[in-house]
C-alpha cells in the first residue's frame, strides 16, 4: 500500500471513501464532501482509499487541490469494498470516523446529525433508507430489488436491530470502529453486516437515522456478477457471528463477564469509557465542540432531534 497522508494537523473527524474505478464520478463527489465537511464545527480530513483501481483514480486525488479539508490517499492492491473500507478504517486517528461512498448517494446533510449524535456520545451512527422520515429515489431494476429484498431478510439474522444495512453512510466512534475493522474478513459488498455485528458485540448501541438519498447511476455493484459472492459473504458472517455468540455463551457458563458485550446491551462502564476517553481526542477542540454540540438545545434548534431517529 501506498499513501499520501491526508492531513499536517489532527483531524476530529475523519471520512473515508472506498473508490474503485471511480475517475468519472469521484470529482463531483469528492468536491462536494469537502465543501460540506469544510462547514462542520470539527476539523475534518478525508482519506480516499483507491481500491486497486485500473482508471485515474488515484491521479485525481494526488492532483486535487489544497484547501481548508485535507485529502489523502491510500493505495489497496487488493480489491474488494470491505478491504478498502477496512484498510481505511485502520488508517485513522480521529475521534469520529465515518464512510461515504464515492457518488455521495446520501445527501451530505446528514453529516450535521450524524456528528452531532456522536458528540453527544452515540457510539454508531448510520443512514436508513427504511425509515419513514427517509426520502428515497430509486430507478432500480425488478432484479435488483428482489435481490436487496432478500438481502435485508438475511441481514436481519445476523443484525436484527438494523433496518438498512447497506446505505453507504455510517459514521462511529473512532476507538470502536478501528476495533471493529481489525477482525473484518468480508471482502466484497456485505462488509457492512459484519462491521455492524462486530461494533454490536464491542457493546455499542445502534443509532439509525433518516436520509435523503439518490439512486446514482454508474454503481459498481453488479447483480449479475455480485450477487453470488454477497451471499456467500453473508453465510460466511452468520457461521462466524453464531460461533462468536456461541464461544461468549461458554465463557458466561464459566462465570467470565460475557453478558454486557450480548446484542442489546450497553457497553459496561469502563468499555464505553475505553471507546470515549477524552485523551484519544485529536485536540481540545473536539471537547469544547462536543460538550456544545451534546447540548439539547442547540440540537433542538438544528432539527437533530426530529422523528425517525431510532436506537437499538
Amino acid at each position: 500500500m501506498g499513501s499520501i497522508p491526508p492531513a499536517f494537523h489532527p483531524a476530529s473527524v475523519e471520512i473515508v471513501i472506498p473508490a474503485r474505478n471511480e475517475a468519472r464520478r469521484l470529482p463531483e463527489g469528492l468536491g462536494a464532501l469537502c465543501a460540506k465537511a469544510a462547514t462542520l464545527p470539527l476539523r475534518t480530513a478525508i482519506l480516499v482509499v483507491d481500491s486497486a483501481s485500473t482508471d485515474e483514480t488515484a491521479d485525481i486525488v494526488r492532483a486535487w487541490p489544497d484547501g481548508p479539508v485535507p485529502v489523502g490517499l491510500l493505495r489497496c492492491d487488493r480489491p474488494g469494498k470491505g478491504v478498502a473500507v477496512r484498510a481505511g478504517m485502520l488508517a485513522t486517528r480521529a475521534p469520529f470516523v465515518g464512510f461515504c461512498d464515492a457518488d455521495m448517494a446520501t445527501d451530505l446533510s446528514a453529516l450535521d446529525h450524524a456528528i452531532s449524535l456522536l458528540a453527544a456520545g452515540h457510539l454508531m451512527v448510520i443512514g436508513s433508507r427504511a425509515l419513514g422520515a427517509s426520502l428515497v429515489q430509486a430507478r432500480s431494476s425488478t432484479a435488483r430489488r428482489v435481490g436487496a429484498a432478500l438481502f435485508r431478510t438475511l441481514a436481519r439474522g445476523i443484525v436484527p436491530g438494523a433496518t438498512d444495512t447497506q446505505c453507504g453512510f455510517k459514521f462511529f466512534s473512532g476507538p470502536l470502529v478501528r476495533s471493529a475493522a481489525a477482525s473484518l474478513r468480508t471482502p466484497g459488498f456485505a462488509f457492512d453486516i459484519e462491521l455492524i455485528s462486530n461494533c454490536l458485540r464491542l457493546g455499542a448501541l445502534l443509532t439509525e437515522i433518516p436520509v435523503c438519498w439518490h439512486d446514482m447511476p454508474g454503481s459498481t455493484f453488479s447483480v449479475r456478477r455480485h450477487s453470488a459472492a454477497a451471499f456467500r459473504d453473508i453465510a460466511s458472517i452468520w457461521l462466524r457471528s453464531h460461533a462468536a455468540r456461541d464461544a461468549r455463551d461458554v465463557r458466561g457458563a464459566d462465570g467470565q463477564p460475557a453478558g454486557a458485550m450480548m446484542r442489546g446491551a450497553g457497553p459496561v462502564p469502563a468499555q464505553r469509557s475505553a471507546l470515549l476517553r477524552p485523551d484519544l481526542f485529536a485536540d481540545q477542540e473536539l471537547l469544547a465542540h462536543g460538550s456544545v454540540l451534546a447540548n439539547g438545545s442547540l440540537l433542538a434548534d438544528r432539527g437533530l432531534l426530529a422523528a425517525g431517529v431510532t436506537t437499538t
